[in-house]
């Protein structure tokens, strides 16, 4: 955390940022104040100032208080666009994750499989394929709360929701611009649907070392297991069956509306600019309500799958404050960027990947793609741009390395990736003990990933 002040107070001081250094100050505040509440939290159930933090008001509340300095100084320079483009880019990141969650809320997965380690792998396998398909966000709420059943009977658990959150909630769904946030708005600004599939050699690279290591893993914690749990889990063992599939039905009107309600098909149907240029969102809310209509919250699907508005909550109430007080950040970098002298396919994929991990990684996949148009438009003749990325104007090697960085690195906090932080609530919630956010990094995302992210420079960099 201090590595980051010192990192932007060096690019705040430069002449020409308008932003003040403290200006950064809240959302360091913020940072800190979700990692010191969420360990107290997981250590101290019993502590007063845990209680407080359980409440998805008290979180609500604390946000707001952590943006409203920059909200205030924004406003008294006259800096209301970066302000409202932030606005916009949060109602449309909660009305996809809303969609996504309230939807595959309604699809049950009933059953109980053996919670083998073999099933375990399974599952994460099926989940890195189907993040391509339905996104990230879709995935892991299909899929947590099977997983969650599944291993129910067993005690050593701990490490399964983190490494879903790996796979499901994060480096699976690098294939496709609906997999995750960041790739979905290089889409919109000119990358071609399809193209994201070179990505794949990098991917079933990262995804197969990460459930090679799952397996062995999940194979030591289940021979630690007592004799009363394996038979528990093999007496509950119930063949999975599909329940509420008219949920698909909305699912595949969110994804329409995701892939073909574009800037440019909007402005192209006179759109731009009015109400209806949150069409997108509109409809994506109008999904949620009819899955809500076909399978309300009294019904059996949801009952099993213990549906409630607390994940999501959590999420709104944590990135409002989260996409308000990580405006200087994001301005001060886009300002200063050339100054990191980031210039190598490989320093793209960490410094976009680093930044990643705590500023949400579809604005800082942005931010480094206009990094890298500056710096190819300065050194004209220097590098190929192929023809499928003419209207983006950025180098293959060097889009490849900041779509990897900001997917494959968002799984490195829990406020990364706007499905971290649910697949934890959701866990939670079924009584498991997820790591608090310092375990989650220190025991968790660096040992095991960073050497995973090496392995990958070294072999694609």
């Amino acid at each position: 955390m201090l590595g980051l002040f010192t990192f932007f107070n060096g690019l705040a001081l430069n002449p020409g940022i308008e932003l003040p250094v403290w200006s950064i100050a809240p959302f360091l505040g913020l940072l800190a104040t979700i990692g010191i509440m969420s360990f107290i939290v997981a250590n101290y159930p019993h502590a007063p100032i845990g209680k407080f933090w359980e409440s998805n008001r008290n979180k609500l509340i604390i946000a707001v208080l952590w943006g409203l300095p920059v909200v205030l100084l924004l406003l008294s320079q006259g800096l209301y666009e970066p302000l409202l483009i932030s606005l916009e880019d949060y109602f449309a990141f909660i009305s996809l994750l809303f969609a996504l969650y309230v939807i595959s809320g309604g699809i049950y997965l009933e059953g109980d499989l053996r919670a083998t380690p073999l099933v375990n792998s399974t599952f994460l396998g099926v989940g890195a394929v189907l993040a391509n398909l339905i996104g990230t966000t879709g995935a892991s709420m299909l899929l947590i709360r099977p997983v969650l059943k599944t291993n129910s009977e067993r005690e050593r658990t701990r490490h399964i929701p983190v490494f879903f959150i790996f796979v499901v909630s994060n480096i699976g769904g690098s294939l496709l611009p609906i997999g995750d946030p960041p790739l979905f708005l290089g889409y919109l600004k000119g990358v071609p649907f399809f193209w994201t599939l070179t990505l794949f050699l990098p991917w079933i690279t990262a995804i197969g070392l990460l459930i090679a290591l799952f397996y062995l893993w999940d194979s030591r914690a289940y021979k630690l297991e007592s004799g009363y749990a394996l038979m528990l889990d093999q007496k509950e063992f119930e063949p999975l069956k599909l329940k509420g599939s008219i949920n698909f039905l909305w699912l595949l009107g969110v994804l329409l509306a995701v892939i073909f309600i574009t800037p440019n098909n909007l402005a192209a149907w006179g759109l731009e600019g009015g109400p209806l240029s949150f069409l997108r969102e509109y409809i994506l809310l109008l999904m949620a309500g009819a899955s809500l209509l076909t399978a309300p919250l009294s019904s059996e699907t949801r009952r099993k799958n213990n549906f409630t508005f607390g994940p999501i909550l959590e999420v709104a109430f944590l990135f409002i404050g989260i996409f308000t007080a990580m405006i200087p950040a994001l301005e001060i970098l886009q300002a200063r960027g050339s100054s990191l002298g980031v210039s190598q396919p490989w320093q793209f994929f960490w410094a976009s990947g680093s930044l990643s991990a705590v500023l949400d990684n579809a604005p800082t996949y942005l931010t480094f793609v206009s990094l890298a148009q500056g710096l190819t438009a300065a050194n004209p003749g220097q590098f190929t741009i192929p023809d499928a990325l003419s209207q983006i104007a950025v180098p293959a090697e060097f889009l490849s390395a900041i779509s990897l960085g900001a997917v494959f690195m968002g799984a490195v906090t829990y406020i990364g990736n706007g499905p971290n932080f649910m697949v934890k609530a959701i866990a939670d919630e079924w009584g498991y003990r997820t790591p608090d956010f310092f375990s989650y990094i220190l025991k968790y995302s660096l040992p095991i990933l960073v050497p995973i992210f090496i392995v990958i420079t070294l072999i694609f960099f």
